[in-house]
């Protein structure tokens, strides 16, 4: 290679870029060849979370060239126990704009592409095609379905991981004639029945120990080297300290990456895992602050009014022991929803009165709400958008979680 032509090889490292990764260069494994496919090579991180935060960071820190960060939220001071790409300087910020600050921070040398939008069926083709390697740090299943289907219909490899209190797990979907994600899960578990991290809790350091695993993987696709965990699910116990391997089959049958797909683009995705979309949420949430809540629904200006004017009803609290610790309100009797198939006959004396159940936002006391009625109780009442309601519209000190 010519000397000019050196100079207008963007992929070309300068003196500073072959120290900051000697230690890289050094292995035979990567040498500068590699690091120079790194220098070229694109990362679609979806999500700038828990597992977003370490694995966006070293692969920074790697020298990947090009990362795109896929997030619509904001900054919350809940989110820095675990999610340490941001800080307490960035409360209330955009997380891709904070990611990116951090990302450039770490390394000026890489590229760093915001998308603030949710991903959805209308963009996530478009979205996942620019880039060579997609990381899947999402927390929700419409969200892991669609990237899974993006992937595998723009054939780009999903380094799949999630986390869940003390446990996580890791995988590569969609590599080399490799299993997707729904061959390892055809169907989204029934809404509710797993909680989210926000009710269930994670343990702050979890994703900083899986999020660096994805990051590893994401690295060893783009080399090319060692083994990715194709076919393989790592399982962390973190609580034990102990790692588990099992394998996933590619599915034949499966809809999307099987021998006779059925899938062939994108769906609604929010329909197929029985979960409103952040719109329908939204709209409901503009309906319900316009209209009178439904006989079975209170509001919390409602409960409020009505305790201050000492017609309390009774207040039934559903959320988990924990919970409790964050924030609580003046409740009756606390029973918690996984304990509550068994502990419903408690309120049995107030069959005939006004119940008023709560919990975090609504949801779980509002299936707890539809089970009282259909045993018969007579009034019933689900608080519309639970304690974080409460905190936004009448005790701003009530810490949100």
């Amino acid at each position: 290679m010519t000397p000019s032509a050196t100079k207008a090889d963007p992929t070309h490292l300068s003196n500073e870029e072959l120290q900051r990764y000697a230690r890289h260069i050094i292995l035979p494994e990567v040498g500068r060849e590699g690091q120079e496919r790194l220098k070229r090579a694109s990362v679609l991180c979806v999500g700038a979370g828990g597992l977003g935060s370490p694995m966006a960071m070293y692969l920074a820190a790697a020298g990947v060239g090009r990362i795109g960060i896929v997030d619509f939220d904001v900054v919350d001071s809940s989110n820095l126990q675990r999610q340490i790409i941001h800080g307490t300087s960035t409360v209330g910020k955009r997380k891709v704009e904070s990611a990116k600050s951090r990302l450039m921070d770490i390394n000026p040398h890489t590229k760093v592409e915001i998308h603030e939008l949710a991903l959805s069926s209308e963009n996530a083709r478009a979205i996942v095609r620019n880039y060579d390697v997609v990381a899947d740090g999402t927390d929700n299943f419409p969200t892991r379905y669609l990237v899974n289907d993006a992937c595998v219909l723009e054939k780009k490899p999903n380094v799949y991981a999630s986390i869940f209190r003390f446990d996580g797990q890791a995988t590569v979907f969609n590599y080399q004639d490799g299993p997707c994600y729904r061959c390892l899960y055809p169907e989204p578990p029934p809404p509710g029945m797993v909680p989210s991290c926000a009710e269930g809790g994670v343990i702050g350091v979890l994703p900083g120990v899986v999020g660096c695993v994805q990051a590893l993987e994401t690295i060893k696709v783009l080399l090319q080297i060692g083994e990715p965990l194709k076919g393989r699910l790592l399982v962390f116990d973190a609580l034990a300290m102990k790692w588990r391997e099992l394998k996933i089959r590619k599915d034949p049958e499966c809809p999307i990456c099987g021998n006779h797909p059925t899938i062939k683009q994108l769906i609604d995705y929010h329909q197929f895992c029985g979960i409103p979309s952040a719109n329908e949420e939204a709209q409901k949430a503009r309906k319900a602050a316009m209209q009178p809540a439904r006989s079975d629904e209170i509001t919390p200006r409602e409960l409020k009014e009505r305790m201050d004017s000492g017609d309390k009803p009774f207040l039934v609290d559903v959320r988990n022991a924990n919970e409790l610790d964050i924030c609580k309100l003046d409740y009756d009797a606390w029973i918690p929803m996984p304990q509550f198939g068994d502990r419903w006959n408690e309120l049995e004396k107030l069959r005939d009165k006004e119940v008023v159940i709560y919990c975090r936002s609504g949801a779980r006391s509002g299936n707890i709400t539809a089970f009282l009625k259909q045993q018969g109780f007579k009034n019933p009442r689900n608080l519309v958008g639970g304690v974080l309601r409460w905190s936004s519209d009448i005790d701003p000190s009530m810490p949100k979680y």
